[in-house]
């Protein structure tokens, strides 16, 4: 049977930047194991399968998977298939803002699609409550498996282990200069990582509401190019430590390094003790075609 499939660059306006994103939309009545398949032929960060949601509050569920597994929720898909699905008019365009609701393995949660001149121009996926977590990593170990020294991980700032949706690993560094000398050890990441933790997300402040960022994996892809996920965990990070204020927007530049520069918008609402992310980001379509399955 051939099922309509689309590649498309997230977080990016341009091609051949950004993260790249495979998408099937006509998804329904494939098996586990066939997606599973169809991301691993796919080969990239995320494949995403559009299907007819079992609660009818949502307009589509999304089903994400990486080359080896299944996720709840992760940025760069949900802001790259909802734009696919904008330009293909499952979302109908509109003067301002349209809200809809998706369904993920995370719950139903809130996206918001904003037109200019008929077209999709940015999505805004609302992410899961911010969750802490204060994982026992030496900065000598971590600066070792990430090919820096204990001196680049900046000492005001915690490593911290945070989610809004996927749990990523905070690690602060001093300086921007600290970035391009990232070499991870794969193995030594994973070790430390333990499960508990999707990546490294090791950033640097460039004035207030700009970072810099890398997320290094400790899996066959090695590094991610833009991080919705972790954007999201980063925003809840800087508010819970007073370097962003709740409503502040904070722009990060990721993948730089990679040669495939991202640009992640994201702000964080505050309040009954909580932190909520938004990201936002928009997309280019690549190339469309069929497969078969």
């Amino acid at each position: 049977m051939k099922r309509r499939l689309y590649t498309l660059d997230v977080f990016t306006a341009k091609p051949l930047a950004g993260n790249p994103l495979a998408v099937v939309t006509d998804g329904d009545n494939l098996s586990r194991q066939q997606m599973q398949a169809i991301a691993r032929e796919m080969n990239l960060a995320e494949t995403v399968f559009v299907q007819r949601p079992t609660n009818n509050r949502a307009l589509a569920r999304l089903r994400i998977f990486t080359t080896t597994h299944e996720l709840p929720l992760a940025g760069h898909p949900v802001v790259g298939t909802w734009f696919l699905l904008a330009e293909l008019g499952v979302v109908p365009a509109s003067e301002g803002p349209v809200q809809i609701l998706q369904q993920t393995g995370a719950g139903i949660l809130p996206v918001e699609i904003t037109f200019h001149n008929g077209q999709p121009s940015r999505v805004t996926m609302t992410q899961k409550e911010a969750r802490f977590k204060s994982p026992k990593i030496l900065r000598a170990a971590l600066a070792e498996a990430l090919g820096l020294r204990p001196s680049d991980i900046d000492p005001s700032l915690p490593i911290e282990s945070v989610s809004t949706g996927i749990f990523n690993l905070m690690v602060p560094l001093c300086t921007k200069a600290a970035l391009p000398k990232i070499q991870s050890n794969m193995r030594g990441l994973f070790h430390l990582l333990n499960g508990n933790s999707t990546m490294a997300y090791c950033f640097a402040l460039a004035g207030r509401g700009k970072a810099f960022a890398r997320g290094m994996l400790p899996w066959e892809i090695y590094e991610d190019p833009a991080t919705g996920s972790a954007g999201g965990s980063l925003g809840a990070y800087l508010v819970r430590h007073g370097k962003l204020k709740p409503g502040e927007e904070l722009s990060i530049r990721q993948g730089v390094e990679m040669g495939r520069p991202s640009e992640i918008h994201v702000q964080v609402a505050a309040g009954r003790g909580k932190l909520v992310s938004r990201v936002s980001g928009s997309a280019v379509r690549i190339l469309e075609g069929h497969i078969e399955i």
